[in-house]
């Protein structure tokens, strides 16, 4: 496989194990169009690869993916071309981790926010630095959490925890994420990767076939959780992404101010 040809990835294989990296830390590895693309793709050819057994995924820098990148949504709003871009790579992302054979480790090295956030929940196992916070605040900038966070957090938590964070946008830290089932395990930063590292191994030199047909059986209903709701995340994120709202806070967020949203406009304290 070439490898090569990622530039918003950096993609190594050391033996059977594949390692991908968000590779855009002065962006605090945002999403963006380039990234989303080959996000879509960098699993499908980990599946097909008869040399990898494991992947792992992390973020170059401080932060594993700080959502999605602002130019970016600015320029879906202004081209839906891209925002079906955006629609059709979401869906292939995910569907392309759930369905990779291949036990899929997340070493969350910093903070997941947004699509970042469902990149990480959707992988086998996540293994966080305990200072590390994930959310999912698409409703703070206007949006519909549309990129496969609902399922995935109702899934895991169920709907009255999920609706706490999803509705609100707020933070969580790792060590309440590990406690309410939403990731693997936190562990303190000096220890992260040794702790990715015995995982790695214990999967690695394993019993490949069985580990990899088991996460299918297990992925099984999962899959079913996100068939039944992706595409009604899709067609809302769709909808929201044009909407005064929306528009707001993404020009607020470019010129570094607080956004005002119009729907808002009726609340009174």
């Amino acid at each position: 496989m070439n490898y090569t040809k990622y530039e918003a990835l950096e993609v190594v294989r050391r033996g059977n194990v594949l390692h991908v990296t968000l590779n855009r830390p002065d962006a605090l590895n945002a999403i963006n169009r380039q990234a989303l693309a080959e996000l879509s793709t960098v699993f499908i050819e980990a599946s097909m690869n008869s040399e990898v057994d494991v992947v792992v995924l992390t973020g170059a820098g401080r932060t594993f993916s700080a959502g999605g990148d602002w130019n970016w949504m600015r320029e879906q709003i202004r081209d839906p071309q891209q925002l079906h871009e955006v629609l059709v790579n979401s869906k292939r992302m995910l569907y392309s981790i759930i369905d990779c054979e291949k036990p899929i480790i997340c070493r969350l090295n910093g903070d997941a926010v947004g699509i970042g956030c469902t990149l990480a929940l959707a992988c086998d196992f996540v293994i966080a630095d305990d200072h590390a916070r994930l959310a999912d605040p698409h409703v703070r900038v206007g949006l519909v959490t549309g990129d496969g966070g609902a399922a995935l957090w109702s899934y895991f938590v169920g709907h009255m925890r999920a609706k706490q964070y999803l509705l609100t946008g707020d933070f969580i830290e790792a060590r309440k994420a590990e406690e309410i089932g939403l990731i693997t395990c936190a562990v303190p930063a000096d220890e992260l990767d040794a702790c990715v590292a015995s995982l790695v191994r214990k999967m690695a030199s394993g019993p490949t076939r069985a580990v990899a047909w088991s996460k299918m059986v297990i992925n099984t209903s999962l899959r079913q959780a996100l068939s039944g709701s992706l595409d009604a995340e899709l067609a809302y994120a769709a909808l929201s992404s044009q909407t005064a709202d929306h528009k707001a806070a993404v020009e607020a967020f470019l010129n570094g101010e607080k956004p005002v949203f119009s729907s808002a406009a009726r609340f009174a304290e």
